[in-house]
């Protein structure tokens, strides 16, 4: 039999606000364990939990962005669970009284623009982190740095199709979060995770099979692994004629498949009601405008704006919007050197591939946005060549140095003078007899082995446009 899969993501981010949830504790990643904490982080006796407004501020940034409507009035609930990184014995969380509701994120892949409906954003505080010694199945620590951190869940309806869907979605949320400056979406630090609900259902039905939920990950590749083995799975079981446990599992990244690991909660286990200690938010009109027009140009935009207005390809000005550090980055180089296109080729082409290489982000560029626009101003008005281009930028990374210094101190001025450029030519011409009668022969391609032969001779020096003309005349 023929299934549908049926998968919604329900992600979430923490904030990347300067104290805790409800407290000034300072929220960073790492650090000694357990050395930021405080009485209310651990729940102790006679403490009162102060709401962090910046990461209200954060969610309703958030939500506005994924187009949800920010409700006027909104709770916090206690969530009860007894594991042992929650110190308190539950969680504040928000139940049937979230901060937003409804909304969209749309997303592309395989050349077409998909929407995943949202349910809801709401608005938590993170437990802490079991650790579990290496080796042994009777020794585990808790830190509790983690406790406490302001963290958003988003929600999505079951809207995607395929585990490529499902990644695509999962990206353009990071994209969002990223832009409007509430999370830094760092996977490897577990600021953002997402648990996937996948279930399968025959073709043409309208009725959702019993879902398998995956907990805690963060990573695409693993994300989209588990969902394929799901699949593999629950199909296995359908047409043999049993039926889908409704469970939470985890993936085992070693053996690249999933296992049960309990029974799928329902809202009544945890056994929510309201917090005592948290008066309820009321949102005015007012607040959620001043939040609105905070807004950056979110991704989407950015991207579009890009290639209808500054004339960037658009699989390019997909690369180039990947990240806001890195589109600020083009952004500027591009203004700097005043050719978008240029900009583009040499960021997402010399600069990323060497950032790559490096291990690095963006932002640890060790070339600056204007100093790349310096360099590609010298390559528009033909100061240097592209080939010299290339190898000043890799002097630039090597040193620090600038891209009009390193073409000063070693001479490197692309050389126009054409009395110069035919004298190359003309030697050129006579140690190559073969390859210039080949193109006098009609084999148009011997041009590109003689115009490499000049550049070689110059050093690179040569104008290579001039080049062209000059071995076009002299040939012909």
């Amino acid at each position: 039999m023929a299934y549908e899969v049926v998968i919604g993501l329900e992600i979430h981010a923490e904030l990347s606000t300067v104290g805790k949830l409800f407290t000034w504790t300072a929220n960073r990643f790492g650090g000694e364990p357990n050395s930021r904490i405080d009485p209310i982080t651990l729940g102790m006796p006679g403490v009162l939990p102060v709401l962090n407004r910046t990461a209200v501020d954060y969610t309703m940034r958030a939500a506005l962005a994924m187009d949800c409507d920010v409700q006027p009035f909104s709770k916090f609930d206690r969530k009860h669970y007894f594991y042992p990184d929650l110190p308190k014995g539950y969680q504040i969380s928000q139940k049937d009284l979230p901060i937003a509701l409804d909304g969209h994120v749309d997303f592309d892949v395989n050349g077409a623009t998909r929407r995943c409906r949202l349910t809801r954003i709401h608005l938590e505080e993170d437990a802490g982190k079991s650790i579990h010694a290496e080796g042994r199945d009777d020794v585990s620590w808790v830190d509790y740095n983690r406790s406490c951190v302001p963290l958003i869940e988003i929600v999505g309806e079951p809207d995607l199709r395929s585990p490529e869907e499902a990644i695509a979605y999962w990206r353009a949320v990071k994209e969002i979060l990223e832009f409007a400056g509430v999370s830094d979406c760092n996977m490897e630090e577990g600021s953002f995770r997402c648990d996937a609900n996948i279930s399968l259902m025959p073709e043409g039905s309208d009725q959702f099979g019993t879902r398998a939920e995956l907990k805690n990950m963060n990573s695409f590749r693993y994300v989209h692994q588990a969902l394929e083995f799901e699949i593999r799975r629950q199909t296995q079981i359908l047409d043999a004629g049993g039926k889908v446990d409704q469970e939470t599992r985890l993936f085992d990244v070693d053996a690249g498949t999933t296992r049960a690991m309990r029974n799928k909660e329902e809202a009544s286990d945890y056994r929510y009601f309201p917090e005592p200690d948290l008066v309820p938010l009321d949102i005015d009109d007012a607040w959620i405008q001043a939040v609105r027009d905070s807004l950056p140009e979110l991704p989407r935009a950015r991207r579009q704006r890009l290639v209808s207005e500054m004339g960037v390809p658009e699989q390019t000005a997909a690369v180039l919007t990947g990240t806001r550090a890195l589109t600020d980055f083009f952004e500027a180089a591009a203004e700097g050197c005043g050719d978008a296109v240029l900009a583009a080729n040499w960021v997402q082409g010399d600069l990323l591939g060497y950032m790559r290489d490096a291990g690095r982000e963006i932002e640890d560029s060790p070339v600056s946005a204007p100093e790349l626009a310096e360099l590609l101003t010298l390559l528009k008005d033909d100061t240097i060549s592209g080939r010299i281009a290339k190898t000043v930028l890799e002097e630039m990374i090597a040193t620090g140095k600038s891209a009009k210094t390193i073409v000063e101190e070693k001479g490197l001025v692309q050389v126009t003078d054409t009395s110069a450029i035919d004298e190359w030519v003309r030697q050129v011409i006579e140690d190559n007899p073969g390859p210039a009668e080949d193109y006098r022969g009609g084999t148009a391609k011997a041009l590109g082995f003689l115009v490499g032969q000049v550049m070689k001779l110059s050093r690179g020096k040569a104008n290579p446009q001039l080049v062209n003309q000059a071995l076009r005349a002299a040939l012909e």
